[in-house]
């Protein structure tokens, strides 16, 4: 998929059409927000209609009203992008965590084993089910749900937990299937 925007994966079609005035927009949003337009982004944009339904989600699930943090949110992210070995997730999202947590240490033990990690008993229970939801995901049951509710979990927390550990099992496996890469950057940040 070479994207006539930035070569950031390696599957080989083109885009549908030049980029719209609304995405060159959310890219400059992207850019003065984030210092760079992430990859995941100039993947998606051989398609329009992909790239907004991608982007929705992402910033419903990620930014929108929850009773989970930013910080938890991303947490999430690296411990179900951890276990699926998701190159770009791990990288993009362990930069997340360093950068919201303010600790780079915890980044890098949520990375390797998020069990190593000193947290709180709440966000224990909420990366357990998470990783559960992900390695195991046909013997999630009720005391899996009843554990986040007796941690302080709503069950509306736990719809939030559940969507946000679905999402990254989905988005771990199309960078991985299209060799999607991190850009450089978030290497670097918050070391």
């Amino acid at each position: 998929m070479k994207n006539p925007h930035n070569d950031v994966i390696s599957l080989d079609f083109e885009a549908d059409e030049p980029l719209s005035e609304r995405t060159e927009r959310y890219f400059s949003i992207c850019k003065e927000k984030l210092g760079l337009v992430p990859n995941v982004l100039k993947a998606y944009s051989f398609n329009a209609e992909k790239l907004n339904s991608f982007t929705a989600l992402y910033n419903d699930l990620m930014l929108g009203a929850s009773g989970l943090t930013k910080l938890q949110r991303e947490m999430i992210a690296v411990v179900v992008s951890s276990h699926n070995k998701c190159f770009y997730c791990l990288t993009a999202h362990g930069a997340a965590v360093r950068e919201l947590s303010g600790d780079p240490a915890l980044g890098e033990m949520l990375v390797m084993n998020f069990r190593a990690a000193d947290l709180d008993p709440k966000d224990r229970a909420m990366l357990d089910f998470a990783h559960k939801l992900t390695a195991h995901a046909s013997e999630v049951d009720e005391p899996d749900r009843q554990a986040l509710r007796d941690a302080g979990w709503s069950d509306r927390d736990i719809w939030d937990i559940a969507n946000v550990t679905g999402f990254f099992n989905m988005t771990n496996r199309v960078a991985t299937a299209t060799d999607m890469r991190p850009n450089d950057e978030y290497h670097g940040q918050v070391r």
